[in-house]
């Protein structure tokens, strides 16, 4: 067997490979033996492999948990939610901070300069840290270790992106090191561009604004393109200390501070000498701290919305990315600013005026500790937007004198103070003279209204009370409340859809119901007592009789007339009679879109506030019309018929039968209940409504174009006094939104479905009529009736009036009769009482 190859075997390289492992060997052991010779030796080798060990993981612990720069690429701030009106014009923002966001083009190059002299002169050239700013901050630090104070940042403007983005801002050297390490991971994802935009729309910047954009509105009310030299300087030092240097008393701190980023722009050629000296010698210029200021009368439709939109998207930024005050949603609206502040108005001019001479009904609030007034002031949100009105607190008072104080800290002289107001009572008062304010009395009677349109299911305007800042809660949308007679059409409409006609007579008589021994007998009675006689169904709704009412309910049966009540979307009911007369709850804005259906030959369409929702980036993630059309974007046309839509709207009544209904409901304007708005010579109609107290009055109705209702009570109900009415009340309220909004309404007449018969008759007997035609007295014996097809009466005889005469006489037999045997029946302990009043019965 051959020996294997030494050195020798390869001449070129055996004889340094011989010689490297000889000596290497050497070497090693050489060490070795050191190390066991040498105890100081061995220990010193333990603690540089401790320290190794110990750094490795403290660099383990240290990067563990720092987020990736990977989400800064699409990083989306929070931004607040844009809400438009039905022009498109931006009507409100839900924020709880001022947020803009701009693209890095947008930013001057002057403000660029102002933040890197104050902030960061290297920031184009350093990788994310400036280790010499970072030595002279470890300098600071140990300076001040011990002493309680807080040492200088030293931080770069990529280091303030890890902080305020990604990291916090707790104050601690394991921080410091994390945004030192993520500053450099950032470096390598984003451009400087990118960080640097990052940057000027995310820092913090005082009074509730981050990003320059939104400071520049906060302390100028300018947007950044439009900022001097000085203004710029300005925003460039609030990063340091923004609650400090935006307040008057550190005004000297802040144009000093100012004044030392200006001589740093000179110094790094971004400002001429003379543009410094000039823009030092300027004050600062700030504007005083104000809200975001929006239309006021707004208020409750604004609320609504945002309660709609919490529904679907989530309010904050842990419910999503699309949340209300974070996602940035952009919310078109069906809010039409014109028909809101007539609405606004005429809301407001029905409760004072039914308010009258009532005087002071007591305080807002009240307030405890007079120490801290202003403070609780502010945190009670009481605002009102009336006249010159201003909310304040009663600090003192002395006879019917006394001081007032407002939010704004101020005080004034409080002159003739009723003698039921004390210090500390939150009150609205308003300026009679110089320094001198008068109280003022808010209506406690309150109310709700809506105006939507009939054809889309829009809701245009909508106010829920006196004024918005006195309170969310919206009477249009969550006061439950009875709706009286003006729920008297549904039930006129359910006996139209099972045989009966406009003509059709209906006994205006006794109506009772047997509840047995116990309870005895409970009758239905008129608004006002009275009746007799047969009537057409047109007369009684015109008139609002309760007991035809009831009659036709109980003819056509209670269970269609609530199956109506539900498919139009008032509410669900059982089926008792005195819900015919409105005696169930429902609110404002469920009648207005069951009336709707009725200006809209029964197609109904759910109530909307929001048109669509877009995304911040522009993309439509919801619609109020959610239709499809596939082929409605087709490059070329295929030669088949246009592409349609699929129509909107559910058909809820029949349109035979609410047109009907819809001209008998005209009657009422013309020559019934609510005659107060035949002047304005409109083709409208509608119905009043006055419940049992009477506790609320009500009108609803309108046109093809428009329906609206309005209802006025207690929020407590109690009686608003025997002369209130709807007609009275109520009626005025919607006339004089529409003389307000007069150019809105068409004069175009409600226009019939296909099928409808219009018949000459007599507007007593409901008999057809011949030979004569209907004039324009609203009170002609011939007027102009609308019929389904082979419904509609015979001619009006002789032998007809004999035949109405009669019937009268033996309804009034029958009524006396009726009382007769009620009174035969045994007495109960505890007096029935009168089933209006009992059940709900209304007018």
């Amino acid at each position: 067997m051959s020996e294997p190859a030494g050195p020798e075997a390869d001449p070129d390289t055996g004889e340094v490979t011989y010689r490297i492992r000889r000596e290497g060997g050497g070497v090693f052991r050489s060490m070795g033996a050191a190390w066991r010779r040498r105890p100081w030796l061995r220990r010193f080798s333990y603690v540089v492999l401790a320290g190794l060990v110990g750094l490795g993981a403290f660099w383990a612990i240290l990067t563990k948990d720092l987020p990736s720069t990977d989400k800064l690429a699409d990083y989306q701030p929070p931004l607040p939610t844009m809400v438009r009106g039905i022009d498109g014009q931006i009507a409100y923002s839900y924020a709880r901070e001022r947020r803009v966001q701009l693209r890095f083009v947008d930013f001057p190059k002057q403000l660029i300069d102002a933040y890197l002299a104050a902030e960061d002169k290297t920031f184009w050239t350093h990788g994310g840290v400036d280790y010499t700013g970072l030595l002279g901050a470890v300098v600071d630090y140990a300076s001040k270790l011990g002493s309680g104070g807080r040492a200088k940042g030293g931080s770069t403007i990529t280091q303030q992106v890890a902080k305020n983005i990604l990291i916090g801002d707790e104050y601690s050297v394991t921080r410091k090191l994390k945004e030192m390490i993520v500053a450099r991971r950032i470096e390598s994802a984003l451009s400087k561009q990118q960080i640097l935009e990052l940057y000027l729309n995310e820092i913090p910047l005082g009074r509730q604004s981050f990003g320059v954009q939104a400071a520049a509105r906060a302390y100028f009310d300018k947007d950044v393109d439009q900022l001097d030299l000085h203004e710029a300087a300005f925003l460039a030092i609030l990063p340091k200390a923004p609650e400090r240097y935006g307040r008057k008393k550190f005004e000297d701190m802040a144009i000093a501070r100012r004044n030392y980023v200006l001589d740093q722009m000179v110094a790094n050629g971004w400002a001429t000498p003379a543009a410094a000296a000039e823009a030092k010698g300027l004050p600062l210029g700030l504007k005083p701290r104000r809200a975001e200021r929006y239309d006021p009368s707004i208020g409750y439709f604004v609320e609504e919305t945002r309660r709609r939109l919490i529904d679907r998207f989530g309010e904050n930024a842990e419910d999503g990315p699309l949340s209300v005050y974070a996602g940035g949603l952009w919310v078109r609206t069906s809010l039409d600013t014109t028909m809101q502040n007539a609405v606004r108005d005429a809301l407001r001019a029905g409760l004072l005026r039914y308010h009258g001479n009532r005087g002071w009904v007591g305080p807002l609030a009240h307030i405890d500790d007079l120490d801290t007034w202003q403070t609780q002031l502010i945190v009670s949100n009481l605002t009102i937007d009336y006249k010159d009105w201003r909310i304040g607190v009663v600090i003192s008072r002395s006879g019917s004198s006394g001081q007032i104080g407002f939010t704004d800290g101020s005080t004034a002289e409080l002159t003739g103070i009723p003698d039921k107001v004390r210090a500390g009572d939150v009150i609205a008062a308003a300026p009679i003279n110089s320094g001198t304010y008068a109280v003022r009395s808010i209506p406690e009677v309150s109310g709700g209204m809506v105006i939507e349109q009939p054809a889309t299911g829009r809701i245009l305007a909508m106010q829920g009370g006196f004024d918005s800042g006195l309170g969310s809660f919206n009477r249009a949308t969550q006061a439950m409340r009875q709706p009286g007679s003006t729920i008297k059409p549904f039930v006129y409409a359910t006996g139209l859809m099972y045989g009966m006609t406009p003509a059709t007579q209906v006994l205006d008589g006794t109506f009772c119901v047997y509840q047995g021994a116990a309870l005895g007998n409970k009758c239905f009675r008129n608004f006002g007592g009275g009746g007799g006689g047969s009537h057409t169904m047109r007369w009684g709704l015109e008139q609002s009789r309760n007991l035809m009412t009831v009659r036709i309910a109980n003819d056509t049966g209670m269970p269609r007339v609530i199956k109506t009540f539900h498919n139009v979307g008032i509410g669900d009911y059982k089926a008792y009679l005195s819900f015919a007369l409105g005696a169930g709850e429902t609110t404002v804005g469920r009648m207005v879109n069951a009336y709707a259906a009725l200006a809209n030959n029964g197609v109904q369409f759910n109530a909307s506030l929001i048109d669509y929702v877009q995304d911040r980036n522009g993309k439509v993630i919801w619609r109020g019309d959610d239709r499809r059309c596939m082929s409605c974007n087709m490059p070329e046309w295929d030669g088949k018929p246009m592409p349609r839509l699929a129509r909107r709207g559910k058909q809820v009544l029949d349109p035979a039968t609410a047109y009907q209904t819809v001209h008998m409901l005209e009657g009422v304007v013309t020559r019934g209940t609510a005659v107060t708005l035949r002047d304005l010579k409109l083709p409208l109609f509608g119905k009043t409504g006055t419940t049992s107290g009477p506790t609320d009055v009500w009108f609803v109705g309108g046109s093809q174009d428009y329906v609206a209702g309005v209802y006025l009570g207690y929020d407590n109900p109690r009686s608003l006094g025997g002369y209130a009415q709807g007609g009275r009340i109520a009626a005025p309220i919607f006339k004089q939104v529409v003389l307000a909004t007069k150019d809105r309404w068409s004069r175009q007449p409600f226009i019939a479905p296909a099928g409808i018969r219009m018949v000459r008759i007599d507007r007593v007997s409901g008999k057809q009529v011949m030979g004569a035609e209907p004039s324009d007295d609203p009170k002609s014996s011939i007027i102009w009736e609308a019929f389904k097809p082979d419904t509609e009466p015979k001619r009006y005889t002789a032998q007809d009036e004999f035949t109405r005469k009669r019937d009268a006489l033996i309804a009034e037999i029958r009524g006396a009769q009726a009382d007769r045997i009620a009174a035969s029946r045994p007495k109960v302990e505890s007096e029935p009482g009168d089933f209006v009043q009992e059940q709900g019965g209304l007018y």
